[in-house]
Protein backbone atom coordinates (compact mmCIF):
# COMPACT_ATOMS: atom_id res chain seq x y z
CA UNK A 1 0.00 0.00 0.00
CA UNK A 2 2.70 2.43 0.90
CA UNK A 3 4.27 1.60 -2.29
CA UNK A 4 1.21 2.34 -4.35
CA UNK A 5 0.51 5.81 -2.99
CA UNK A 6 3.96 7.07 -3.81
CA UNK A 7 3.71 5.41 -7.49
CA UNK A 8 0.14 7.49 -8.05
CA UNK A 9 0.34 10.36 -5.40
CA UNK A 10 -3.35 11.67 -7.47
CA UNK A 11 -5.11 8.32 -6.31
CA UNK A 12 -6.50 8.11 -2.61
CA UNK A 13 -6.20 3.84 -1.47
CA UNK A 14 -7.85 2.41 1.62
CA UNK A 15 -6.92 -0.85 2.51
CA UNK A 16 -8.81 -3.86 5.47
CA UNK A 17 -9.84 -7.48 5.99
CA UNK A 18 -12.54 -8.17 2.95
CA UNK A 19 -14.52 -10.12 5.25
CA UNK A 20 -15.07 -7.02 7.33
CA UNK A 21 -14.23 -4.17 5.51
CA UNK A 22 -16.84 -1.28 6.07
CA UNK A 23 -17.42 2.09 4.52
CA UNK A 24 -20.08 4.68 4.32
CA UNK A 25 -18.77 5.41 0.22
CA UNK A 26 -18.33 3.98 -2.78
CA UNK A 27 -15.23 3.32 -4.51
CA UNK A 28 -14.09 3.18 -8.85
CA UNK A 29 -12.01 -0.16 -7.60
CA UNK A 30 -11.63 -2.54 -5.61
CA UNK A 31 -8.53 -5.31 -5.72
CA UNK A 32 -8.83 -8.70 -4.60
CA UNK A 33 -4.83 -8.89 -5.16
CA UNK A 34 -3.97 -12.83 -4.77
CA UNK A 35 -6.17 -13.35 -2.07
CA UNK A 36 -9.65 -15.71 -3.30
CA UNK A 37 -6.66 -18.61 -2.83
CA UNK A 38 -7.27 -17.87 1.32
CA UNK A 39 -10.83 -17.50 1.60
CA UNK A 40 -13.00 -19.90 2.97
CA UNK A 41 -16.19 -18.26 1.95
CA UNK A 42 -15.80 -16.35 -1.35
CA UNK A 43 -19.28 -16.12 -2.38
CA UNK A 44 -20.17 -14.48 0.71
CA UNK A 45 -17.12 -12.02 0.61
CA UNK A 46 -17.86 -10.46 -2.74
CA UNK A 47 -21.28 -10.07 -1.94
CA UNK A 48 -20.40 -8.46 1.38
CA UNK A 49 -18.28 -6.51 -1.14
CA UNK A 50 -21.18 -4.65 -3.04
CA UNK A 51 -21.94 -2.46 -0.68
CA UNK A 52 -18.41 -0.77 -1.70
CA UNK A 53 -19.85 -0.55 -5.06
CA UNK A 54 -21.27 2.39 -7.10
CA UNK A 55 -22.64 1.87 -10.65
CA UNK A 56 -19.67 2.44 -12.53
CA UNK A 57 -17.12 0.76 -10.24
CA UNK A 58 -14.63 -2.15 -11.17
CA UNK A 59 -13.97 -5.40 -9.31
CA UNK A 60 -10.32 -6.18 -10.28
CA UNK A 61 -9.44 -10.11 -8.85
CA UNK A 62 -6.40 -11.17 -9.19
CA UNK A 63 -5.28 -14.88 -8.78
CA UNK A 64 -2.94 -17.67 -9.96
CA UNK A 65 -3.27 -20.11 -12.92
CA UNK A 66 -3.36 -23.32 -10.98
CA UNK A 67 -1.48 -25.28 -13.91
CA UNK A 68 1.92 -23.67 -12.35
CA UNK A 69 0.90 -25.67 -8.90
CA UNK A 70 3.49 -28.22 -9.61
CA UNK A 71 6.09 -25.82 -10.63
CA UNK A 72 4.74 -23.22 -7.71
CA UNK A 73 4.75 -26.40 -5.06
CA UNK A 74 8.19 -27.14 -6.22
CA UNK A 75 9.84 -23.77 -5.66
CA UNK A 76 8.16 -24.22 -2.04
CA UNK A 77 10.02 -26.96 -1.33
CA UNK A 78 13.31 -25.26 -2.60
CA UNK A 79 12.86 -22.49 -0.66
CA UNK A 80 12.98 -20.31 -3.71
CA UNK A 81 9.33 -18.28 -2.70
CA UNK A 82 7.78 -18.06 0.81
CA UNK A 83 5.38 -21.26 1.78
CA UNK A 84 1.91 -20.20 0.82
CA UNK A 85 0.05 -23.34 2.07
CA UNK A 86 -2.93 -24.73 0.77
CA UNK A 87 -5.39 -21.96 -1.68
CA UNK A 88 -8.52 -22.78 -2.96
CA UNK A 89 -8.23 -24.27 -6.40
CA UNK A 90 -10.36 -21.47 -9.04
CA UNK A 91 -10.29 -21.09 -12.06
CA UNK A 92 -11.49 -17.93 -14.21
CA UNK A 93 -14.46 -20.41 -15.16
CA UNK A 94 -14.97 -20.73 -11.10
CA UNK A 95 -14.14 -17.15 -10.39
CA UNK A 96 -16.74 -15.88 -12.77
CA UNK A 97 -19.40 -18.51 -11.89
CA UNK A 98 -18.60 -16.73 -8.01
CA UNK A 99 -19.28 -13.60 -9.29
CA UNK A 100 -22.49 -13.75 -10.88
CA UNK A 101 -23.73 -15.99 -7.76
CA UNK A 102 -22.74 -12.85 -5.51
CA UNK A 103 -24.43 -10.30 -8.13
CA UNK A 104 -21.62 -9.32 -10.71
CA UNK A 105 -20.80 -9.77 -14.31
CA UNK A 106 -17.82 -10.35 -15.75
CA UNK A 107 -16.62 -7.24 -18.28
CA UNK A 108 -13.21 -9.30 -19.38
CA UNK A 109 -10.39 -12.00 -18.64
CA UNK A 110 -6.88 -11.14 -18.51
CA UNK A 111 -3.66 -13.59 -18.17
CA UNK A 112 -0.06 -12.13 -17.66
CA UNK A 113 3.23 -12.95 -16.72
CA UNK A 114 4.27 -16.16 -18.73
CA UNK A 115 8.13 -16.15 -17.27
CA UNK A 116 8.06 -14.77 -13.64
CA UNK A 117 12.13 -14.87 -13.20
CA UNK A 118 13.89 -11.50 -13.87
CA UNK A 119 16.28 -11.57 -17.30
CA UNK A 120 16.97 -8.02 -18.50
CA UNK A 121 14.96 -7.95 -22.02
CA UNK A 122 14.41 -11.50 -22.45
CA UNK A 123 11.47 -10.98 -19.17
CA UNK A 124 10.15 -8.27 -20.74
CA UNK A 125 9.77 -9.62 -24.56
CA UNK A 126 8.72 -13.05 -23.52
CA UNK A 127 5.93 -11.54 -20.61
CA UNK A 128 4.79 -8.66 -23.07
CA UNK A 129 5.01 -9.77 -26.61
CA UNK A 130 5.07 -13.57 -26.37
CA UNK A 131 2.83 -13.95 -23.32
CA UNK A 132 0.06 -12.01 -24.68
CA UNK A 133 -0.29 -14.19 -27.94
CA UNK A 134 -3.39 -16.09 -28.44
CA UNK A 135 -2.94 -19.42 -26.94
CA UNK A 136 0.22 -18.83 -25.43
CA UNK A 137 -1.34 -16.71 -23.33
CA UNK A 138 -3.61 -19.81 -21.24
CA UNK A 139 0.22 -20.82 -20.20
CA UNK A 140 0.74 -17.37 -17.72
CA UNK A 141 1.37 -17.40 -14.06
CA UNK A 142 -1.09 -14.62 -13.11
CA UNK A 143 -4.91 -14.43 -14.28
CA UNK A 144 -7.10 -11.33 -13.50
CA UNK A 145 -11.17 -10.78 -13.58
CA UNK A 146 -12.13 -7.41 -13.95
CA UNK A 147 -16.30 -7.55 -13.07
CA UNK A 148 -18.92 -4.89 -12.19
CA UNK A 149 -22.03 -4.79 -10.56
CA UNK A 150 -24.97 -6.74 -12.47
CA UNK A 151 -27.19 -4.19 -14.45
CA UNK A 152 -28.86 -1.43 -12.45
CA UNK A 153 -31.44 0.65 -14.63
CA UNK A 154 -31.34 4.29 -13.96
CA UNK A 155 -34.32 5.60 -11.90
CA UNK A 156 -35.05 8.37 -14.98
CA UNK A 157 -35.36 8.42 -18.22
CA UNK A 158 -32.21 10.15 -19.41
CA UNK A 159 -31.97 12.88 -22.09
CA UNK A 160 -30.82 12.07 -25.67
CA UNK A 161 -28.66 14.32 -28.08
CA UNK A 162 -28.34 12.47 -31.69
CA UNK A 163 -25.38 13.51 -33.38
CA UNK A 164 -25.42 12.57 -37.65
CA UNK A 165 -22.18 12.90 -39.24
CA UNK A 166 -22.97 14.29 -43.10
CA UNK A 167 -21.15 14.86 -45.86
CA UNK A 168 -23.16 15.05 -49.49
CA UNK A 169 -26.46 13.56 -47.87
CA UNK A 170 -29.41 16.01 -48.82
CA UNK A 171 -31.69 13.32 -49.69
CA UNK A 172 -31.71 11.31 -46.99
CA UNK A 173 -32.38 14.10 -44.41
CA UNK A 174 -35.61 14.38 -44.37
CA UNK A 175 -36.74 10.84 -43.96
CA UNK A 176 -34.50 10.31 -41.45
CA UNK A 177 -35.92 12.90 -39.37
CA UNK A 178 -39.22 11.97 -39.84
CA UNK A 179 -38.01 8.58 -38.35
CA UNK A 180 -36.08 9.52 -35.63
CA UNK A 181 -38.08 8.19 -32.23
CA UNK A 182 -39.71 9.52 -29.73
CA UNK A 183 -37.69 8.39 -25.86
CA UNK A 184 -40.07 9.80 -24.03
CA UNK A 185 -37.63 12.31 -23.06
CA UNK A 186 -36.11 15.65 -24.27
CA UNK A 187 -33.96 15.03 -27.49
CA UNK A 188 -32.02 16.87 -29.55
CA UNK A 189 -30.52 15.89 -33.28
CA UNK A 190 -26.65 17.66 -34.01
CA UNK A 191 -25.99 17.45 -37.70
CA UNK A 192 -22.74 18.07 -38.25
CA UNK A 193 -21.59 18.84 -41.88
CA UNK A 194 -18.41 17.66 -43.72
CA UNK A 195 -17.92 20.07 -46.58
CA UNK A 196 -21.10 19.07 -48.18
CA UNK A 197 -21.62 20.70 -52.12
CA UNK A 198 -24.74 18.73 -52.40
CA UNK A 199 -27.18 21.47 -50.75
CA UNK A 200 -27.23 19.17 -47.62
CA UNK A 201 -26.70 22.25 -45.10
CA UNK A 202 -29.79 24.03 -46.41
CA UNK A 203 -31.52 21.19 -46.34
CA UNK A 204 -30.73 20.45 -42.43
CA UNK A 205 -31.85 24.15 -42.36
CA UNK A 206 -35.24 23.49 -44.55
CA UNK A 207 -36.06 20.38 -42.33
CA UNK A 208 -35.22 21.93 -39.46
CA UNK A 209 -37.88 24.32 -39.79
CA UNK A 210 -40.39 22.12 -40.93
CA UNK A 211 -39.98 19.65 -37.34
CA UNK A 212 -39.45 22.30 -34.78
CA UNK A 213 -40.47 19.73 -32.37
CA UNK A 214 -37.25 17.72 -33.31
CA UNK A 215 -35.09 20.08 -31.72
CA UNK A 216 -32.27 20.20 -34.72
CA UNK A 217 -29.11 21.82 -34.50
CA UNK A 218 -26.15 22.24 -37.66
CA UNK A 219 -22.88 22.85 -37.41
CA UNK A 220 -20.33 23.48 -39.90
CA UNK A 221 -17.01 20.72 -39.48
CA UNK A 222 -14.70 23.66 -40.57
CA UNK A 223 -11.60 23.12 -40.78
CA UNK A 224 -11.09 19.35 -39.74
CA UNK A 225 -11.70 16.23 -41.87
CA UNK A 226 -13.15 12.65 -41.77
CA UNK A 227 -16.22 11.26 -39.60
CA UNK A 228 -14.16 11.07 -36.68
CA UNK A 229 -13.81 15.09 -36.14
CA UNK A 230 -17.19 15.23 -37.35
CA UNK A 231 -18.68 12.92 -34.33
CA UNK A 232 -16.32 14.31 -31.81
CA UNK A 233 -17.70 18.56 -32.54
CA UNK A 234 -21.42 16.71 -32.19
CA UNK A 235 -20.06 15.16 -28.82
CA UNK A 236 -18.94 18.03 -27.51
CA UNK A 237 -21.54 20.22 -28.81
CA UNK A 238 -24.17 17.55 -27.34
CA UNK A 239 -25.99 18.86 -24.30
CA UNK A 240 -27.95 16.09 -22.79
CA UNK A 241 -27.41 12.52 -20.86
CA UNK A 242 -26.46 9.63 -23.73
CA UNK A 243 -25.13 10.14 -27.20
CA UNK A 244 -25.74 8.52 -29.94
CA UNK A 245 -24.20 8.30 -32.97
CA UNK A 246 -26.64 7.53 -36.00
CA UNK A 247 -24.73 7.81 -39.70
CA UNK A 248 -27.46 10.02 -41.91
CA UNK A 249 -27.08 7.21 -44.95
CA UNK A 250 -30.13 5.67 -43.05
CA UNK A 251 -28.60 2.04 -43.00
CA UNK A 252 -29.59 1.31 -39.95
CA UNK A 253 -32.88 2.01 -39.09
CA UNK A 254 -33.53 5.25 -37.25
CA UNK A 255 -36.42 3.53 -35.24
CA UNK A 256 -33.96 0.89 -33.61
CA UNK A 257 -32.26 3.45 -31.78
CA UNK A 258 -35.17 2.89 -28.89
CA UNK A 259 -33.80 -0.49 -28.84
CA UNK A 260 -29.99 0.92 -27.57
CA UNK A 261 -31.47 3.38 -25.48
CA UNK A 262 -33.57 0.98 -23.70
CA UNK A 263 -30.64 -1.33 -22.77
CA UNK A 264 -28.51 1.15 -21.70
CA UNK A 265 -30.98 2.96 -19.20
CA UNK A 266 -31.39 -0.93 -18.31
CA UNK A 267 -27.84 -0.76 -17.42
CA UNK A 268 -27.13 -3.98 -19.48
CA UNK A 269 -24.48 -2.22 -21.09
CA UNK A 270 -22.01 1.07 -20.97
CA UNK A 271 -20.96 1.17 -24.66
CA UNK A 272 -23.39 0.05 -26.68
CA UNK A 273 -22.32 -1.86 -31.12
CA UNK A 274 -24.49 -1.77 -33.42
CA UNK A 275 -24.17 -5.46 -35.13
CA UNK A 276 -24.98 -5.79 -38.93
CA UNK A 277 -23.54 -9.28 -39.32
CA UNK A 278 -26.78 -11.01 -37.47
CA UNK A 279 -29.57 -10.48 -39.90
CA UNK A 280 -30.22 -10.99 -43.39
CA UNK A 281 -28.61 -8.01 -45.48
CA UNK A 282 -30.15 -6.25 -48.29
CA UNK A 283 -28.17 -6.95 -51.62
CA UNK A 284 -26.43 -4.00 -51.91
CA UNK A 285 -26.09 -3.21 -48.28
CA UNK A 286 -22.50 -4.74 -47.96
CA UNK A 287 -19.73 -6.23 -50.30
CA UNK A 288 -18.35 -9.30 -50.35
CA UNK A 289 -14.69 -8.24 -49.48
CA UNK A 290 -16.33 -5.78 -46.82
CA UNK A 291 -17.80 -8.73 -45.32
CA UNK A 292 -14.45 -10.72 -44.87
CA UNK A 293 -13.09 -7.48 -43.83
CA UNK A 294 -15.40 -7.13 -41.35
CA UNK A 295 -15.07 -10.92 -40.20
CA UNK A 296 -11.28 -10.85 -40.33
CA UNK A 297 -11.37 -7.33 -38.02
CA UNK A 298 -14.47 -8.87 -35.77
CA UNK A 299 -11.94 -11.69 -34.54
CA UNK A 300 -8.68 -8.93 -34.12
CA UNK A 301 -10.96 -6.66 -31.95
CA UNK A 302 -12.10 -9.44 -30.04
CA UNK A 303 -8.72 -10.05 -29.14
CA UNK A 304 -7.26 -7.08 -28.38
CA UNK A 305 -10.51 -5.81 -26.45
CA UNK A 306 -11.32 -8.65 -24.67
CA UNK A 307 -14.49 -8.68 -24.48
CA UNK A 308 -16.70 -9.89 -27.93
CA UNK A 309 -17.12 -8.08 -31.10
CA UNK A 310 -19.11 -9.50 -33.65
CA UNK A 311 -18.99 -5.39 -35.75
CA UNK A 312 -16.46 -3.85 -34.91
CA UNK A 313 -17.12 -1.80 -38.38
CA UNK A 314 -20.83 -1.08 -37.32
CA UNK A 315 -21.32 3.23 -37.09
CA UNK A 316 -24.14 2.85 -34.48
CA UNK A 317 -22.93 3.63 -31.30
CA UNK A 318 -24.59 4.81 -27.99
CA UNK A 319 -23.23 5.99 -24.68
CA UNK A 320 -23.59 8.17 -21.53
CA UNK A 321 -21.95 11.74 -22.01
CA UNK A 322 -20.48 11.14 -18.31
CA UNK A 323 -18.72 8.20 -19.81
CA UNK A 324 -17.75 9.77 -23.16
CA UNK A 325 -15.80 11.92 -21.16
CA UNK A 326 -13.88 9.90 -19.27
CA UNK A 327 -13.05 8.72 -22.17
CA UNK A 328 -11.81 12.00 -23.70
CA UNK A 329 -10.10 12.52 -20.54
CA UNK A 330 -7.72 9.66 -21.27
CA UNK A 331 -7.78 10.26 -25.18
CA UNK A 332 -3.97 11.33 -25.14
CA UNK A 333 -3.03 7.75 -23.90
CA UNK A 334 -3.76 6.50 -27.71
CA UNK A 335 -3.94 10.03 -29.87
CA UNK A 336 -6.06 11.70 -31.99
CA UNK A 337 -5.43 8.51 -34.29
CA UNK A 338 -9.34 7.78 -35.64
CA UNK A 339 -10.70 9.07 -38.72
CA UNK A 340 -13.90 7.25 -38.24
CA UNK A 341 -14.68 7.85 -34.77
CA UNK A 342 -15.95 4.47 -33.75
CA UNK A 343 -12.37 3.14 -32.43
CA UNK A 344 -11.94 5.86 -30.61
CA UNK A 345 -14.51 4.83 -28.16
CA UNK A 346 -13.94 1.20 -28.24
CA UNK A 347 -10.44 1.15 -27.28
CA UNK A 348 -11.46 3.81 -25.06
CA UNK A 349 -14.39 1.88 -23.20
CA UNK A 350 -11.58 -1.26 -23.23
CA UNK A 351 -8.98 0.83 -21.32
CA UNK A 352 -11.63 2.08 -18.96
CA UNK A 353 -13.28 -1.23 -18.10
CA UNK A 354 -16.38 -0.37 -19.69
CA UNK A 355 -19.00 -2.95 -20.78
CA UNK A 356 -19.05 -3.55 -24.11
CA UNK A 357 -22.66 -4.62 -25.92
CA UNK A 358 -23.45 -5.45 -29.07
CA UNK A 359 -27.11 -4.93 -30.16
CA UNK A 360 -28.18 -6.26 -33.75
CA UNK A 361 -29.83 -4.46 -36.56
CA UNK A 362 -30.73 -4.91 -40.23
CA UNK A 363 -28.80 -3.60 -42.49
CA UNK A 364 -29.73 -1.64 -45.41
CA UNK A 365 -28.62 -0.70 -48.61
CA UNK A 366 -27.93 2.98 -49.25
CA UNK A 367 -30.59 5.00 -50.88
CA UNK A 368 -28.92 8.52 -51.87
CA UNK A 369 -25.78 9.46 -52.49
CA UNK A 370 -22.09 7.98 -52.89
CA UNK A 371 -20.35 5.02 -49.94
CA UNK A 372 -17.88 6.94 -48.27
CA UNK A 373 -15.78 3.65 -47.29
CA UNK A 374 -12.56 2.96 -49.52
CA UNK A 375 -12.35 -0.36 -48.76
CA UNK A 376 -8.45 -0.96 -49.35
CA UNK A 377 -7.13 2.54 -48.25
CA UNK A 378 -8.91 2.22 -44.80
CA UNK A 379 -8.56 -0.85 -44.76
CA UNK A 380 -4.85 -0.23 -44.36
CA UNK A 381 -5.74 2.20 -41.85
CA UNK A 382 -7.78 -0.65 -39.91
CA UNK A 383 -4.60 -2.52 -39.44
CA UNK A 384 -2.73 0.40 -38.52
CA UNK A 385 -5.11 0.76 -35.23
CA UNK A 386 -4.58 -2.66 -35.05
CA UNK A 387 -1.40 -2.36 -34.63
CA UNK A 388 -2.05 0.59 -32.52
CA UNK A 389 -4.11 -1.35 -29.84
CA UNK A 390 -1.78 -4.18 -29.87
CA UNK A 391 1.26 -2.15 -28.83
CA UNK A 392 -1.14 -0.16 -26.06
CA UNK A 393 -3.44 -2.70 -25.21
CA UNK A 394 -1.87 -6.24 -25.46
CA UNK A 395 2.10 -5.58 -25.33
CA UNK A 396 1.96 -3.51 -21.88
Amino acid sequence: MTQARKNYPGLEFRHGFAETFRSEETFDYVVLANLVGYLDDVQGVLENLKALCGRSTRLVIHYYNYLWEPLLALGDRLGLRMKQGKQNWLSLDDLENLLHLAGFETVKRLRKTLFPYHIPFVSAFLNRVIGNLPWINRLCLSEYIVARPAARPVTQRPSVSIVVAAKDERGNIRELVRRVPSFNAPTEIIFVDGHSTDGTQEEVQRVAAEFPEKKIRLYDQGATRGKGAAVRLGFDKAEHDVLMILDADISVAPEDMTKFYDQLAAGRGELINGSRLVYPMEKEAMRFLNILGNKFFSMAFTYLLGQRLKDTLCGTKVLFKSDYEKILANRAYFGDFDPFGDFDLLFGAAKLNLKILELPVRYYERRYGDIKIRRFRHGMLLLGMCALALRRLKFV
